[in-house]
């Protein structure tokens, strides 16, 4: 094993942003893509790297493949087989969000487009990201997956025709988010479902882990539904405050590119909202509030500064 000197290990550092919004886009989960980028550390320790012509398309090599054996492993299809499974939510300004200078690097990072991937096969799924996320060649995607140049083709044209999705906001600032959030909280908050069903999509969804308490997915998909699902939702209750452990204060974010309702218990992240904003309307609505799925989250949480929230006290 080649030692490993501090300039290999600077080396592979300036990658592991890069490294880890790959495995993160690809696997939908901030611990599993950490785990991927730390077992590519393992392998970049102990590769003769005096043989290694390019270091990054090498990392980018083994990041991936090792994401895709993660994708392959019995434990993950069978949690995700049943389809009761969302991605991991990441606040705004996290690395692992990685390159948003185009529409489709936004979209490849959003909760929609992460959770109509798991419709791909993996290799399907690495083609999309690879090419759509990060603007690799279809000869470049060949190499770092061991398939021809045109199977590269092949699948992207595959992957993208299953992942067509109509377009969600593109820029979402603080302050567009906010007022976004404040309308849709005092919609679901004022006991007028009528007032909730305006601002819905006639084709809007919602879908929920119900804090981890349930075994499958909550999902509704009737707009007077919804608006009866999230005016329960946002009713407080000695019962909802014993679970998150406290009265958390709501305010308003971006959560995967998206305007986000994030709710707080002082530096705890106990649940989010995440909405898909289509034409003016809210489009799709999902909910994560396991504490499992939230520690990222929560992380960055506690090192931004905030704005005020908008309630206090739930």
């Amino acid at each position: 094993m080649a030692r490993m000197d501090s300039a290999n290990v600077e080396r592979f550092e300036a990658n592991r942003d890069r490294l880890a919004s790959l495995a993160y886009r690809l696997l939908g989960s901030a611990a599993e893509a950490e785990d991927a980028v730390q077992d590519t550390f393992l392998r970049w320790h102990a590769a003769d790297r005096e043989h290694i012509e390019i270091p990054e398309a090498w990392l980018t090599k083994v990041v991936t493949n090792l994401s895709l054996d993660r994708l392959r492993s019995a434990k993950m299809r069978r949690e995700r087989a049943v389809g009761d499974w969302l991605p991991e939510p990441l606040l705004d300004g996290d690395p692992m969000l990685g390159p948003a200078d185009t529409v489709e690097q936004r979209e490849s990072v959003t909760l929609a487009v992460l959770t109509l991937m798991e419709r791909l096969t993996p290799v399907e799924r690495a083609v999309y990201v690879l090419r759509e996320a990060f603007s690799y060649s279809h000869a470049e995607i060949a190499e770092i997956l061991d398939i021809t140049e045109s199977a590269s083709q092949q699948h992207a044209h595959r992957a993208r025709r299953r992942v067509a999705v109509a377009h969600t906001v593109s820029e979402v600032d603080r302050s567009s988010a906010r007022r976004i959030v404040e309308a849709f909280v005092d919609a679901a908050s004022s006991g007028r479902t009528e007032r909730l069903v305006a601002l819905l999509t006639d084709d809007a969804t919602a879908i929920s882990d119900g804090a981890g308490q349930t075994r499958k997915l909550l999902r509704y998909s009737v707009p007077e539904q919804i608006a009866s699902a999230m005016r329960a939702a946002f009713k407080p209750t000695p019962a909802k405050r014993k679970l998150v452990g406290g009265s958390p204060a709501m305010h308003a974010g971006v959560i995967n590119g998206c305007p986000a309702i994030i709710a707080a218990i002082e530096e705890r992240v106990v649940g989010v909202v995440v909405l898909d904003v289509r034409g003016g309307k809210v489009a799709a609505v999902r909910g994560v509030a396991d504490p499992d799925r939230l520690g990222r989250v929560t992380e960055r949480w506690r090192r931004r500064e905030r704005d005020d929230s908008f309630i206090q006290s739930w």
